[in-house]
């Protein structure tokens, strides 16, 4: 990172403990371990804040990125459905809500939207018992063959291991025969918080740390770029947040194929840990959203961007994290699932007209891209 000049940062930390962390920011230094954990305790958000939006400003300039994307969820038949606590969207297969969506239905889903000029396909689903990777393949083709010029981001490295070992065949296999389909890019899903403790309490069954960088790592060295992401606001600590992030940033300092960082807020409505932490209806503060947003700025130095997620964070809050640090708003969505059904109260989607008024309103300059951030228009 190159070394940011002092003048740049709008507003001085009073915590003592970040003042030797402005020093490294602004001398271009990578932050440490402890930096970190110093960051997510300190109180002086404001401070966090201006020090993260010097540091994308410098990046990034004043725009901000945004695609204009419909999010596509195949089935929420799940595996996982007793063991991962957290989730409100997951059904066994006879369960009530439980459904699983015909390649018709996909294609019938896409092409409701036509006329919103949609850019980019988000799949992503439960792990299905009985879904072969063929059915994705026929999804994928069949979407470019009738959106030829829309992007496909799909599934997440558990989809991806999932299947894998139903199909015997090696995740490098698995990717192969996606990208042949048409796959572009992937989702950053799945990754939670990689400390053990924490995956044995809200994902007991769910892959590993290792397995879950493992795909990421194989999709990257065969050109795949993808997504990471850490879910927060649930039994996680501070040096949890920290190690998940700096084992990230490991990776990305070996591949490279990260574009973007997107720390998503743990909704506890409607799902069994929330039950459990007494949590339902209490989600997380916009404070801690914030200071999530601009901690993963000042950490990932090697990222190039970091994506604030309004369905989750709400959408005043992401349009006031655009000065702390963030460079990338989720996009139209059309019809989000996932969230809601964890308690989300945020619109199901946005027109771009909107998005495009959100980014305005903080005083940045709307961009969109498209799934590997070529950028698609600009505003002035």
């Amino acid at each position: 990172m190159a070394t940011l000049i002092d003048d740049t940062v709008r507003v001085r930390p009073t915590d003592p403990a970040l003042l030797p962390i402005h020093d490294k920011v602004m001398a271009g230094e990578r932050l440490s371990r402890e930096d970190g954990i110093a960051l997510f305790e300190s109180r002086d958000l404001l401070a966090i804040g201006a020090l993260a939006d010097a540091v994308n400003q410098r990046r990034n300039g004043d725009r901000v990125l945004f695609a204009a994307n419909q999010h596509i969820n195949p089935t929420n038949v799940c595996v996982l459905r007793k063991t991962c606590v957290f989730c409100s969207y997951a059904r066994t297969p006879k369960e009530d809500g439980a459904y699983t969506l015909s390649l018709d239905e996909v294609f019938a889903e896409a092409e409701n939207v036509r006329d919103m000029r949609v850019r980019e396909f988000h799949i992503v689903g439960g792990l299905h018992p009985k879904l072969r990777l063929s059915y994705y393949e026929e999804m994928i083709r069949g979407l470019k063959e009738r959106h030829p010029g829309v992007s496909i981001k799909a599934l997440t490295a558990v989809e991806i291991a999932h299947l894998a070992r139903i199909e015997k065949l090696s995740v490098e296999e698995v990717l192969r025969r996606l990208v042949a389909a048409g796959l572009d890019s992937m989702p950053g899903g799945g990754a939670e918080v990689f400390s053990k403790g924490v995956r044995r309490t809200i994902a007991d069954r769910k892959l590993a740390a290792e397995e879950w960088l493992d795909v990421h790592r194989c999709a990257h060295r065969l050109g795949i770029f993808t997504n990471c992401t850490m879910l927060y606001g649930h039994v996680e600590t501070s040096a949890d947040r920290v190690e998940h992030i700096l084992m990230l940033r490991e990776l990305q300092d070996e591949t490279g194929g990260f574009l973007t960082y997107i720390p998503l807020a743990y909704h506890p409505d409607n799902n069994e840990l929330g039950r459990q932490l007494g949590r339902e209806g209490t989600a997380t503060t916009g404070f801690d959203d914030l200071k999530n947003l601009a901690v993963g700025r000042l950490l990932f130095d090697n990222v190039p961007h970091v994506k604030t997620h309004w369905i989750m964070n709400t959408i005043k809050v992401s349009q006031v994290a655009l000065h702390f640090g963030v460079d990338d708003l989720e996009g139209t969505v059309v019809r989000e699932k996932i969230y809601h059904e964890a308690g989300a109260h945020t619109p199901q989607g946005l027109r771009l007209e909107e998005v495009v008024g959100l980014i305005r309103g903080a005083g940045r300059r709307p961009v969109e891209r498209d799934a590997r951030y070529n950028v698609v228009r600009e505003w002035p």
